[in-house]
């Protein structure tokens, strides 16, 4: 299966993507290695693998981001997920991941950026998304990138925020890290991003801020990140959350900061972000 996605152009760093794709019966087709171009001197390069996924139904990207100062074997995994509108490729362009990234140097992990549509990251009508990525995203990128089993994030924006706590909370001590910024959280049905759920019965199945304030330890011992701007539209869930595992003994940190829900806001923290995970992979 040919893979025919052709280069991008990212900001301030010249990189030219060539993939070819090959098929297999198996559940997962793994694109072979790409010729990656170079990212600020060759410190990072970028491939992308397609995911002939069973769990959704229908074929994938992940685009990768490789430190190739880790030696191959012991690198860890950040899985990170888009928000709603986004795509796997959202932040290939963003100078703040790619520049922190490289800064990092040994000490960054390897990210995973898979496509999730507008999936909000649980499983429903349009596929068994959890299972994607647990089952199908994460072993094909350690299996492809040889990177330690043991040692894997997740984080997200928004969605992609509410995600990562709800599969947190679905496979605990499964992640070293789990982190939401600005993450889609709300205290009722009501008030829930439009398309987020298919029905009450999916809200109520997948409601992650009711899980935290039943038990506030349902992280156990994983590090958890929470941050969010002081005009962001998920300001009132965001807030309810953390008090809900303040009252537990979580491993929390969390932070309100000016700003809304939007690009500038997220990228003058993302230095911020990828610190994090990368100090709690590297004590994980």
């Amino acid at each position: 299966m040919l893979s025919r996605r052709l280069g991008a152009t990212f900001l301030a760093f010249a990189l030219v993507l060539f993939l070819v794709g090959c098929g297999s019966g198996g559940s997962t087709t793994v694109a072979p290695p790409s010729r990656e171009g170079l990212v600020r001197g060759g410190k990072l390069r970028i491939a992308e693998v397609e995911i002939d996924s069973r769990a959704v139904g229908r074929e994938l990207p992940v685009s990768v981001v490789v430190p190739t100062g880790a030696p191959v074997g012991d690198r860890p995994l950040l899985v990170f997920l888009h928000g709603a509108g986004g795509s796997n490729e959202s932040f290939l362009g963003n100078r703040a991941v790619l520049s922190e990234l490289t800064r990092l140097g040994a000490a960054a992990p390897v990210v995973a950026f898979p496509d999730g549509e507008r999936s909000w990251w649980h499983d429903r009508a349009s596929g068994d998304w959890e299972r994607y990525v647990m089952a199908e995203v994460i072993p094909t990128v350690r299996r492809r990138f040889h990177t330690d089993p043991r040692r894997v994030a997740i984080g997200g924006i928004s969605m992609g925020g509410f995600g990562a706590y709800h599969l947190g909370l679905r496979h605990p001590g499964r992640f070293c890290a789990v982190g939401g910024h600005s993450a889609g959280l709300w205290l009722e049905e009501a008030e829930e991003f439009e398309g987020a759920f298919d029905d009450r019965a999916d809200y109520e199945r997948n409601d992650v801020l009711a899980a935290v304030r039943a038990d506030p330890d349902a992280f156990g011992d994983t590090r958890v990140w929470n941050d969010y701007g002081d005009e962001d539209w998920f300001v009132v869930g965001n807030a309810a959350f953390v008090a809900a595992l303040r009252r537990g003994d979580a491993d929390l940190t969390a932070h309100v900061w000016p700003g809304g829900h939007d690009a500038a806001y997220w990228d003058a923290h993302w230095p911020t972000y990828l610190r994090f995970y990368a100090d709690a992979l590297r004590a994980c």
